[in-house]
């Protein structure tokens, strides 16, 4: 795949030119959005629920050393096993420790944004681990070749007949492109799966520090699968997802519910505390749990972009982004794309001349904002990214000679005059009927797909000056005809002063 930076525009023109692609993530997004709204309606006091999770998300944070020790300690007094790492890199390597020692060859994974963010597919191919996505979005896509194009629905620029093609070609059958017959094709060839693997991988929506529980939400059945039948459970989570009490987790459950997919509660939610004791039915004889910090920590006391770590991965701020309603998630080239993933990238990779060029990539709308249900200010994380960006001298040349230009022109009002008077001028080569068409230079990315007027021949700043010239020769005959009134009321009052003299003698 192309660089984060270098290839944005890149793909960002080849998402524009499928137009498969983007209607089919507007009629998605719109869905879900559609359905968030209705939930969060029929919920009432929505607000007061926002201020209630930005509170819980803000104290968890502010204090995540002291929640990750209380996690760590009852997950340990559980059976189960915590190993802290530094990196992506660090993270692997653990894992393939923890499977080297069970001498595993098949590894069933739930859906797992971490293990996106670690490659860990890749890293295990290399070693002749296979690695089987089990969540079916992600089973399509890695049978496509292809990774996650959203958070929560990785195959949403996918339709049933692309699904259809992929899945007839590993099943060597053909099959219609009809819902039931294609998740039943899945649903055979994913069970042997869940049966074989000798590892059972998840990521963590939500970790409970009082407990040393792990929460997983999902709206289809693998991730308990995957959860209990392996005698090995892996557990992969980044070392923000913590919340420190059980009544805590029934708000940011309800919130992450309602702002993904307008659900009341999503059909699965396990807690998971432990590994299989001697009386359950079920379960996993070990229990390993992996946090990343790869970049998090980082964040931690920054005034600006500390907030971002409470994102509750709800996707709620990519249904709404009009960038990634346009373009879909591959655009990005990242593994957290829309709102969240320009933000949360850039932070996470500590590499802001390449991953840095995210920060370009919205409209600063501030609809992200809105709909966060944790209430992150996203856009004006991302304008201090782009002036990060500004301060460490990572913008184009261009760009950078066109601000300096800009001061120039606005710092210095007889410069400012002639400039815009020299512009009506300029622009006249680019003018067709009163706009301006095929603009010049970087102008031509706003006029391809918007209007862009011509500039007048009298600016505002003529015409109010004008007017005000006109205006200072008004006084002069109001001064005339105050005259006459004074004269007119002149001649009132003597014959007031007479009739008065008069009335007085009567």
């Amino acid at each position: 795949m192309d660089l984060i930076g270098t290839g944005l525009k890149k793909r960002t023109e080849k998402a524009l030119a499928d137009e498969f692609l983007r209607k089919a993530v507007a009629f998605t997004t719109d869905k879900l959005r559609t359905g968030k709204l209705a939930a969060t309606d029929d919920f009432g006091n929505w607000e007061d629920w926002r201020e209630r999770a930005k509170a819980i998300r803000e104290h968890t944070i502010s204090h995540l050393d002291y929640y990750l020790t209380q996690f760590t300690d009852n997950v340990s007094k559980n059976g189960g096993n915590v190993y802290f790492c530094n990196t992506a890199s660090d993270a692997v390597k653990q894992f393939i420790d923890i499977a080297r020692k069970h001498d595993a060859k098949l590894v069933a994974k739930g859906k797992s944004m971490v293990s996106e963010e670690m490659h860990l597919n890749h890293h295990l191919e290399q070693i002749g681990i296979e690695a089987i996505e089990t969540d079916l979005g992600e089973y399509i896509l890695q049978l496509a070749k292809e990774t996650p194009s959203h958070l929560i629905i990785p195959a949403i620029h996918k339709n049933k007949q692309q699904i259809a093609d992929i899945f007839s070609e590993e099943s060597g059958t053909q099959l219609p492109p009809e819902t039931k017959p294609l998740a039943n094709f899945a649903k055979q060839k994913l069970r042997n799966y869940f049966l074989e693997a000798d590892i059972g991988l998840t990521g963590c929506n939500f970790g409970v520090a009082e407990s040393g529980s792990i929460t997983l939400v999902s709206n289809e059945g693998n991730g308990r699968m995957v959860s209990t039948l392996p005698k090995v459970h892996v557990v992969v989570m980044g070392m923000e997802r913590l919340i420190p009490t059980f009544e805590d987790l029934e708000v940011v459950l309800n919130m992450l519910a309602r702002s993904a997919t307008g659900q009341k509660l999503t059909t699965y939610t396990s807690m998971i505390t432990g590994p299989k004791r001697p009386e359950d039915l079920d379960g996993p004889e070990e229990l390993h749990v992996i946090v990343l910090d790869n970049g998090r920590s980082a964040q931690l006391g920054d005034p600006i972009f500390q907030e971002v770590l409470h994102c509750i991965r709800c996707a709620a701020c990519l249904n709404v982004c009009p960038v990634y309603r346009h373009v879909g998630g591959h655009t990005y080239g990242a593994v957290y794309s829309g709102p969240i993933g320009a933000v949360l990238t850039p932070l996470l990779m500590q590499d802001m001349k390449e991953a840095g060029a995210l920060a370009n990539a919205s409209s600063l709308c501030g609809a992200c904002y809105e709909a966060c249900p944790v209430k992150i200010p996203l856009h004006d994380m991302l304008v201090h990214l782009r002036h990060r960006k500004v301060k460490m001298k990572l913008t184009p040349m261009l760009e950078r000679l066109a601000f300096r230009s800009f001061q120039t022109m606005f710092g210095n009002v007889t410069v400012y005059k002639m400039a815009t008077k020299s512009a009506y001028y300029l622009q006249k080569p680019f003018v067709r009927n009163g706009n301006i068409q095929k603009g010049p230079g970087p102008m031509a990315g706003w006029t391809d797909s918007r209007y862009f007027p011509m500039k007048p021949k009298q600016s505002f700043r003529d015409k109010w000056a004008a007017l005000q010239e006109e205006l200072k020769n008004r006084p002069a005959a109001v001064s005339g005809n105050k005259n006459t009134d004074d004269a007119n009321g002149a001649r009132s009052g003597g014959n007031a002063k007479t009739n008065g003299k008069g009335g007085g003698g009567r």
